[in-house]
């Protein structure tokens, strides 16, 4: 049965969880919500610690790869060859059929042209509808990451209830390098080539060696999340009939011509 905690107990487990290992606290969570527990991850190399712990502690939690459609090869993969060293759960999520006839004719320019729509229709909508259901959703995030994640908190209330808990919190980058060459993990085929973070192929590129490791994301469209861990995973979106009506009637204007 999944724990319920109110507000005066998730702020004590907040404090307490600073001081504590992600083991220990993905052990807290599975022993807390399981069944009603499930993982998202992008299986890029700084997944790793925690598919690693996850495949230790709760090997039968479903793991969520959300299938883009627009992943590396290499990525694809990597996600196949963990699945299979780690022995995890892992269940692929996809936009929702509604979505393909929109996909089918505006999917190859929206990472340029609407990226923030793009994530919410490949990324955000897809974990959304995996988790209803669920009492409580781990997350990878680290707060040395991004400007934005520097405020979380390891126990987070989402829309319905939904318990966010982020086991890596305080870790920095070097301590998932450690982790890696501790136990011997294996590590994405990209990362030698320079990328450090990986989402989708069209937006992402390889970083110099002065620059943030999220740098590579995309580059000049002044975005550095994909929404699953900001206030638009909140948002319910629009619907996929609207949009196609919207681009059908107003298409994005063709700079290339001018």
């Amino acid at each position: 049965m999944s724990l319920l905690l109110s507000p005066d107990e998730q702020e004590r487990l907040n404090a307490e969880f600073e001081t504590s290992a992600p083991q220990e606290i993905l052990r807290w969570a599975a022993q807390s919500f399981a069944p009603r527990l499930a993982v998202t991850s992008s299986f890029q190399s700084q997944s790793l610690p925690l598919l690693h712990m996850v495949s230790q502690i709760a090997p039968q939690t479903p793991v969520f790869f959300l299938d883009t459609g627009l992943h590396f090869w290499e990525t694809l993969l990597f996600r196949e060859e963990l699945q299979r060293t780690f022995g995890l759960n892992v269940q692929d999520l996809r936009p929702e059929s509604a979505w393909q006839p929109f996909l089918q004719r505006f999917g190859r320019s929206l990472p340029q042209e609407d990226p923030d729509l793009c994530c919410f229709i490949r990324k955000v909508q897809p974990v959304q509808r995996a988790l209803q259901g669920m009492d409580a959703w781990v997350s990878g995030i680290r707060r040395d990451q991004t400007q934005n994640r520097q405020a979380a908190h390891f126990l987070e209330t989402e829309p319905g209830g939904l318990l966010k808990i982020n086991p890596l919190l305080n870790w920095t980058r070097a301590e998932v390098q450690a982790y890696v060459e501790k136990h011997h993990l294996p590590v994405h085929p990209l990362l030698e080539k320079g990328y450090r973070s990986i989402g989708c192929r069209p937006c992402t590129r390889a970083t110099r060696p002065q620059e943030d490791e999220r740098a590579g994301r995309w580059d000049g469209k002044n975005k550095t999340e994909c929404g699953l861990h900001t206030d638009t995973f909140k948002q319910s979106g629009p619907s996929a009939a609207m949009m196609l009506k919207s681009f059908i009637l107003a298409p994005k204007k063709d700079t290339q011509n001018e």
